[in-house]
């Protein structure tokens, strides 16, 4: 399981440096410009304070894979990102629409990969904290 843990740290700090590119990947220069100042500015904000969000649980996973395992303290942070994970899994099936990735190869691979990914950082959550 320390292994597993140790994994899903470096996925996660790789997803939050893939989170430097997602403005790029959806024009977000034009598709941002009718939002206002204050709406544009949380987009972009909130995009940084996630990526940075997803870095930090991806470190404390992979520095304190152990301690999350054997502590007191490292269970109740894996029961804190199991129910993260599970709420972020679920939020893949029911509060995106179908419309985004059906028919489109490279979106239906992403949703695809992104549903396997939550349910792989749901369950290993799950089991650390049952541990």
């Amino acid at each position: 399981m320390e292994v597993q843990i140790k994994i899903i740290g470096l996925l996660l700090m790789m997803l939050a440096f893939m989170h430097f590119f997602i403005p790029k990947y959806f024009n977000w220069k034009e598709s941002l410009k009718s939002l206002s100042t204050m709406n544009r500015q949380m987009m972009k904000v909130h995009t940084f304070f996630i990526a940075l969000t997803v870095f930090l649980m991806g470190f404390l996973c992979f520095t304190s894979s152990n301690e999350m395992l054997n502590t007191a303290l490292g269970n109740k942070v894996a029961l804190g990102l199991a129910i993260f994970w599970t709420i972020r899994m679920f939020i893949q099936f029911f509060g995106y629409s179908s419309d985004i990735w059906k028919g489109k190869t490279f979106e239906t691979v992403i949703h695809i990969s992104a549903s396997i990914f939550w349910t792989y950082l749901t369950v290993v959550f799950w089991m650390c904290f049952l541990n």
